[in-house]
């Protein structure tokens, strides 16, 4: 087998020769211009550092670009870590008293009435397990077993001797009283 010849580095020609294409391949993946130009300067400060331990093996290109893609990830670590998010600023009020941001770490993640909406949740639940409760006994029982209990088609039909088509029309029609008791019952309040 013939011996390949190795690749060279030409740091002084990585610029003119890579720095759009690296910029291209990093703002297709992060969406901030500023923050891409800052990524592919230090991948070239990266690679001008490791010239080293430059095996020959892989195009400039090609090993410029991995270094570019490791870049890219610590990026994106950074962002997600807690210490990423200690950066990041949050406004919430760009006037007045309340005027100020907030580390996006310590920023409140809920802002609605938990209470109103428990509250909220419970009446729907009751007025569905109303509307369940005057459904004929039987859709009653094949629409609880099927929708509730998660009980399989074969299991259900076994146990009540009904066949699978007919468990399937009786799930249609219960769904269908329980769409009219919910709209006379909790939308129409």
């Amino acid at each position: 087998m013939p011996n390949q010849e190795k690749n060279v580095l030409d740091p002084n020609k990585w610029i003119v020769l890579y720095a759009d294409y690296l910029f291209n391949y990093t703002i297709s993946r992060i969406d901030d211009k500023e923050l891409a130009k800052d990524i592919v300067q230090e991948t070239f400060f990266s690679a001008l550092k490791a010239m080293k331990n430059y095996r020959g093996d892989a195009s400039e290109r090609t090993w410029l670009v991995s270094i570019l893609k490791r870049k890219i990830i610590d990026q994106y670590r950074k962002a997600n870590s807690k210490k990423g998010r200690a950066e990041v600023r949050v406004n919430f009020y760009e006037d007045g008293d309340k005027k100020g941001s907030w580390l996006e770490e310590c920023v409140p993640q809920t802002w609605d009435n938990e209470a109103a909406s428990d509250i909220e949740t419970k009446e729907l639940g009751d007025a569905l397990n109303n509307c369940i409760s005057a459904l004929p006994e039987k859709h009653r029982m094949v629409f609880k077993m099927k929708t509730i209990q998660n009980i399989d088609t074969d299991d259900i039909c076994n146990e009540l001797d009904i066949s699978a088509s007919n468990l399937w029309v009786i799930i249609h029609r219960a769904r269908l009283q329980l769409r009219k008791c919910m709209e006379v019952g909790w939308f129409k309040k």
